[in-house]
């Protein structure tokens, strides 16, 4: 991958998408970057699906993550990744007792410019059947940290709400687009 990609990751309900949405958007307006937004792949299958998927699918959502990762960067210079393939292998972990997918995720996350850990400091909302409930978000954030620390993927931790919470971010990536916008517009 030639393209910044960045993980955003952590529990449900922690701001992923909307952060994911605002700092795709901040980041194309402040550098001149071909920026994209790679949506969550287990957000898509529950709604295309109508249902959470069983453990003989995670496998194809996680390989469908990353193809869908991998073509976002081969077209921009920047890739925000709503979640990666990491949650659905934490989430398997934690449903189906099953750890075969986090070598594989964690790979992705080697080839990543930088991973963002969303903090629990927002309240969590209903957005229907899709959610577990608020008590899941600390036993997935514990287990999102111990697979980022196994892999030994380095990670910041995003917290704040609003508008401190894009500022945290922006803080984290706008470094990283600094000198890649400088050489696009030379």
């Amino acid at each position: 991958m030639s393209a910044i990609v960045i993980a955003l990751v952590g529990a449900e309900s922690t701001g992923k998408t909307t952060l994911a949405t605002q700092l795709t958007q901040a980041l194309n307006d402040r550098t001149g970057l071909r920026c994209a937004n790679v949506p969550e792949e287990l957000r898509l299958f529950c709604d295309r699906e109508g249902r959470v998927p069983r453990a003989d699918e995670q496998a194809g959502i996680v390989a469908a993550h990353i193809a869908a990762i991998e073509a976002a960067a081969a077209t921009h210079d920047v890739v925000i990744c709503d979640t990666t393939p990491l949650m659905v292998a934490i989430y398997s972990e934690q449903l189906f007792n099953d750890r075969s997918l986090i070598d594989g995720a964690l790979a992705l996350h080697h080839r990543c410019a930088l991973t963002l850990v969303t903090a629990l400091d927002i309240e969590w909302q209903a957005d229907g059947w899709v959610r577990d409930g608020p008590h899941v978000r600390a036993p997935v954030d514990a287990l999102l940290l111990a697979a980022l620390k196994s892999g030994q993927i380095p990670w910041q931790r995003v917290s704040g709400v609003g508008p401190a919470r894009l500022d945290a971010a922006l803080s984290a990536v706008l470094p990283l687009c600094t000198g890649l916008s400088a050489l696009r517009r030379g």
